[in-house]
């Protein structure tokens, strides 16, 4: 064989590990509901229930975020963060969580926040605090 044929099969199988390692970081996109039953790490989209209390003592747990979000099928659940509360938060138009439920509360360990801008959208992003 050839040195490039065997540089060819080097970099098609280094392709190959990539696109496999990056299909097991997809989830899908669910609601409460789907979450609760593949018992998986999916994302969520929803909207933060501003009539409930946001917990956050940064005196207690400076890493420590619970709150409650309606989904699109307009289901409320409590949600829980291991990080601190990002400046605008009660802004958010819109939360994007990657996590799983546990129990009647779903656990995150990213959020990405969409918040309204003069200008433009603006994202934040948060990802939970590793111990």
């Amino acid at each position: 064989m050839k040195k490039t044929h065997i540089l060819a099969i080097g970099i098609l199988a280094i392709a190959i590990g990539i696109l496999i390692t990056a299909s097991k970081d997809v989830t899908t996109y669910a609601n409460f509901a789907q979450a609760a039953q593949s018992g998986d790490k999916v994302k969520l989209v929803g909207q933060l229930v501003k009539d409930r209390p946001v917990e956050y003592d940064p005196e207690k747990n400076a890493d420590f975020l619970a709150f409650w979000v309606r989904d699109d099928a307009g289901e409320i659940r409590r949600v829980e963060l291991n990080a601190a509360k990002p400046q605008d938060f009660e802004r958010s138009e819109s939360i994007v969580l990657t996590g799983e439920m546990k129990g009647e509360t779903f656990a995150a360990a990213e959020m990405l926040l969409k918040c309204p801008s003069k200008y433009k959208d603006q994202e934040i992003y948060v990802r939970e605090k590793q111990g």
